[in-house]
């Protein structure tokens, strides 16, 4: 397997697919506008929803579960990149958030 490549929040680029693997209470206190959400005990449920094709920025709250899934998705063909830090970094550095529960966004 080849090495997992990962990204930082700022690096990665206008209209990116994110890959959110968090839990559905996760998902719903605050997640990246328009990110895609498969929990990672889902992921391999959810392979024929994903596109081989498209690169995608896997993200969770801190970066392990994502690291994961990344290395998972690349193993199945797949073109992923981990965020560091994950949505804990993406909260930091002030990028915007939306929520499901009708709160402020925020990452638990």
């Amino acid at each position: 397997m080849s090495e997992m490549q990962s990204v930082t929040v700022d690096t990665i680029p206008e209209g990116a697919k994110i890959l959110d693997v968090r839990e559905d209470y996760e998902w719903e206190a605050g997640h990246v506008d328009g990110a895609l959400h498969i929990p990672l005990d889902r992921l391999p449920e959810a392979l024929d929803d994903l596109d081989p094709d498209q690169d995608l920025a896997v993200i969770c709250r801190t970066g392990g579960r994502s690291a994961r899934a990344t290395q998972w998705l690349e193993a199945n063909g797949y073109s992923a990149v981990n965020v560091n830090g994950g949505m804990g970094a993406w909260l930091e550095a002030g990028k915007p958030m939306v929520s499901d529960n009708g709160q402020e966004p925020t990452v638990k």
